[in-house]
């Protein structure tokens, strides 16, 4: 029996063509990239602008939020300690919602901000969504899931980051 290679197989490149599947690879999570990034974004700048939110009471306010899913929560600790200051903990998060999705949008420290974006997630998951039945209508959990690809990928394509890695590439005289 004779093995060959076969060649009609997506075959590795060196600075060789890149095919489509290349191309579509290298892409593949820019569409997720900007979609969190810009909902982020729009998330922090909602809450800076909403009159109602950043106070310690009343309807539609961060305070009231917090004493609202209290008792519901998966951590009701994390809730007491936003209660300490509930209008600190809304900017708090406003602010890091912001960060995150300029940091993804633009990618500049992509990993950083997506692991900043998954925390977020995963603390409002644990506590305003909690309750959340069936789990799946709590958005938060789908969140938290798609900022676990760009914590392990980064962003390589349309970024500060490759920008700076191209750069860096380049003064090394192409080595790594």
């Amino acid at each position: 029996m004779t093995h060959g290679m076969r060649t009609d197989t997506h075959t590795p490149y060196l600075d060789g063509d890149r095919g489509w599947r290349d191309t579509a690879t290298r892409f593949a999570l820019l569409p997720l990239r900007v979609f969190l990034g810009v909902t982020f974004i729009y998330a922090g700048l909602d809450k800076l602008t909403d009159s109602a939110f950043m106070k310690s009471s009343g309807s539609g306010s961060i305070g009231e939020t917090m004493r609202s899913v209290r008792d519901s929560s998966a951590i009701p600790a994390l809730v007491d300690l936003a209660l300490k200051n509930p209008v600190g903990f809304g900017y708090a998060i406003a602010f890091g919602e912001l960060a995150v999705g300029i940091g993804t949008l633009i990618g500049l420290l992509a990993r950083l901000a997506a692991l900043g974006g998954a925390l977020i997630s995963f603390s409002l998951w644990m506590t305003v969504s909690w309750a959340s039945d069936p789990y799946y209508y709590g958005n938060d959990l789908a969140y938290l899931m798609a900022w676990l690809p760009l914590i392990l990928a980064g962003a390589s394509v349309f970024s500060l980051d490759a920008a700076l890695r191209a750069r860096r590439m380049q003064r090394a005289g192409g080595y790594r």
